[in-house]
């Protein structure tokens, strides 16, 4: 069955939520009210489960035993709860939010921890990563306990009122709203329902007829493992299929947020999927007890994953003070060994990541589909850390498609985005080739808006985009949706090149200029070879008063030191031989000298060919010369080829087209059509 998401219902009790919230200002700083109010949230619907589990249970207890004693009866379902085979979390007390909020108001605070360490062991790693012991004495004094804890005591959170989407909306809403009130930018986005649904058919993930696991290296608060495995449930059509999923599909994540990964494992416990594993860390990092935060512990050879999927934080910093770019450079020569991006986004480590947790070829491989922003498509130049990722999974026919998503489709940005499908064990007919899939235009608008989200992906349009990516390799299948390329055409050399630029008569041109860089004989040797030509020079020297001109040619073999000393003894002759009178040693003579000439103010022109350096970036498979013959169109003096090939992919040219601009005389009528509207608005304001 699947879920709807009634917006008006859903924004009705985010704000009942959020009013919750505005009643710490003052009190808490705005980034410190998710502390407070979330995991208030979780521990209420946990109790709303344990809650439904009772009745549930004192019902089946009572069509057996219908005289049982209400005393007896409350015993024996405590003692059924208390037991981790017949339920997956409980709690030793009997306390309930509504009953402590009953009592003493002077014992409440006693009441309320009480009834947390109350919680069984796994409930208690959640409210620990919430850190909510820390949290409840402060708002014991600043009197805000009570007035939440009343107003959570009888909201209707439960799974039989709100279901895991409906849950993970608001999870996510409010998320969204603490961050804009801190001022923080929103890393995360959860991913709607049917993003998620599409990169799931995407995958092809069959039902189950062996062990398959399910990997998300930044899960959040599991939502897209969660719904992976829901996507399964509705396929099933039988109980049997619906067995075998439950027991056959297993789901693995990373969350380094605590209090995300908290949400994530209240999800996990709620729905009782007892072989979830959910790893509190860092998944770009080496796990060590030495290090400041956990790291991958999903990292050793067991760890293979039949399929990965993952929306992970868009644009986040891995360097500098703030990051662990120490830690990542662990996995320098294993997991990145093709390269690192730059320090201020990490998105193509989580692909990294998953990548190397592929499993062998030979044993059916692995499937990932990961969704992205722009910035690795194409950002990094030839040889940098990005490009060179982008090779490694080229050479090595990992990529099989991207689908370029409609923007406006998340609800914390309006981006395009767009899914990366990667295997390394593509069918046949996907074997060295990479399908580009326009998706832009599949949406239809939201009734109503969703913080960002003003688009959504219907069934159709999830269909059209998955016959899309389908279609075999034959160039009459391609179309205006759909573009099918060898993995060579991503790829580009990026070629260094000398040009002899051209006076207005179209002749080699000559230029002379002053020289603006640091006077040294390093420099001067650099300019030789790059010109390896004759150089003209014209030095003014200063000395106190005294101002002398020097002229020398330079040749590409010569030694400037050799040639400007010459000519500096010759223009000062006079004042080096009375510098040097009474010097009686060589050695002596050849110090003073030198440091004569160091004191010499300069001030340099120089005249040369003139050479332009530049870069060109060629497609692979056209020849080098003809295209820099072509193109500069100049005389080419020297060009070098980088060691290796640049890639990168560029969706929004691939599916360009050309619109020729209104012809002149159509521009003429439009403009004087807006003219004389123009007028007639002037004169209705007369």
């Amino acid at each position: 069955m699947k879920t709807v998401l009634n917006k008006d219902k859903l924004n009705n009790l985010t704000n009942e939520i959020w009013k919750s919230a505005e009643r710490l200002r003052g009190k808490f700083k705005a980034y410190e009210y998710q502390s407070v109010i979330l995991p208030i949230i979780v521990i209420r619907r946990l109790e709303c489960v344990l809650i439904s589990w009772r009745e549930k249970q004192a019902a089946d207890i009572l069509k057996k035993r219908p005289d049982i004693k209400e005393d007896a009866l409350a015993t024996l379902v405590k003692k059924l709860e208390l037991n981790p085979k017949k339920s997956p979390f409980s709690n030793k007390t009997n306390w309930t939010l509504a009953a402590i909020c009953k009592e003493d108001p002077t014992l409440m605070e006693k009441n309320f921890r009480d009834y947390i360490n109350g919680f069984s062991e796994n409930i208690q790693d959640i409210i620990d990563h919430f850190d909510y012991r820390a949290i409840i004495g402060r708002m014991v004094r600043n009197a805000r306990l009570a007035p939440i804890l009343r107003q959570y005591a009888n909201e209707k959170l439960g799974p039989e009122h709100l279901s895991n989407l409906e849950m993970g909306y608001i999870y996510e809403e409010l998320l969204r709203r603490f961050s804009e009130q801190s001022g923080e930018e929103a890393g995360e986005h959860f991913t709607p329902r049917e993003v998620i649904r599409l990169m799931v058919e995407l995958l092809d993930i069959p039902l189950p007829q062996k062990h398959l696991s399910i990997y998300d290296p930044a899960c959040g608060t599991g939502g897209m493992l969660s719904i992976a495995k829901e996507h399964l449930l509705d396929k099933a059509a039988t109980d049997k299929e619906k067995k075998d999923v439950e027991r056959l599909v297993t789901v693995h994540g990373h969350e380094l947020q605590p209090g995300n990964y908290a949400i994530c494992q209240s999800d996990m416990l709620i729905k009782d999927d007892k072989q979830a594993e959910i790893c509190y860390g860092n998944s770009l990092i080496p796990h060590s007890e030495q290090s400041r935060e956990p790291g991958d512990q999903l990292a050793g050879a067991q760890h293979k994953f039949d399929f990965m999927l993952s929306n992970p934080p868009f644009g986040v910093t891995w360097g500098g003070k703030d990051g662990y770019e120490k830690e990542a450079r662990k996995y320098q020569s294993s997991r990145y060994q093709a390269g690192m991006p730059r320090t201020n986004d990490g998105a193509l480590l989580f692909l990294q990541t998953m990548l190397a947790k592929m499993k062998p070829a030979k044993q059916g491989g692995s499937r990932i589909a990961i969704i992205f922003n722009g910035s690795p498509l194409s950002n990094g130049d030839c040889g940098s850390g990005e490009s060179e990722i982008r090779r490694w999974i080229f050479e090595n026919d990992w990529l099989d498609a991207i689908v370029m998503l409609p923007d406006q489709l998340f609800y914390n940005t309006g981006i395009y985005t767009y899914i990366w499908l990667l295997t390394n064990n593509k069918p046949v007919s996907h074997k060295a080739q990479v399908r580009i899939i326009d998706a832009r235009n599949q949406f239809d608008k939201e009734p109503k808006s969703f913080g960002n989200k003003r688009n959504r992906i219907l069934d159709r349009h999830r269909q059209e985009i998955v016959a899309l990516y389908r279609i075999n390799g034959t160039d009459d299948q391609q179309n205006d949706h759909v573009k099918i390329f060898k993995n060579k055409d991503f790829a580009f050399h990026k070629v260094s090149v000398v040009f002899w630029q051209t006076d207005e008569n179209d002749r080699p041109a000559w230029l002379t200029e002053p020289y603006t860089k640091a006077f040294t004989p390093a420099n001067i040797k650099k300019e030789q070879q790059f010109y390896e030509s004759d150089l003209d020079f014209r030095i003014r020297l200063k000395l106190n008063t005294v101002d002398r001109e020097i002229n020398f040619t330079l040749g590409p073999e010569d030694s400037f030191v050799k040639i400007f000393e010459k000519e500096v003894k010759e223009a000062f002759a006079g004042e080096i031989a009375k510098l040097t009178k009474n010097l009686e040693s060589a050695k002596e003579k050849n110090k003073a000298i030198k440091a004569f000439i160091k004191g010499l103010e300069v001030a340099v022109e120089f005249t040369h060919h003139h050479y332009v350096s530049d870069n060109e970036y060629i497609q692979y498979g056209e020849d080098i010369e003809e295209f820099l013959k072509r193109e500069i169109a100049k005389p080419i003096i020297r060009w070098q080829d980088s060691p290796q090939l640049g890639y990168e992919i560029l969706p929004n040219k691939y599916f360009y087209k050309y619109q020729p601009p209104k012809p002149a005389d159509e521009l003429l009528q439009d403009f004087w059509a807006l003219e004389k509207e123009a007028e007639k608005m002037l004169k209705g304001l007369q």
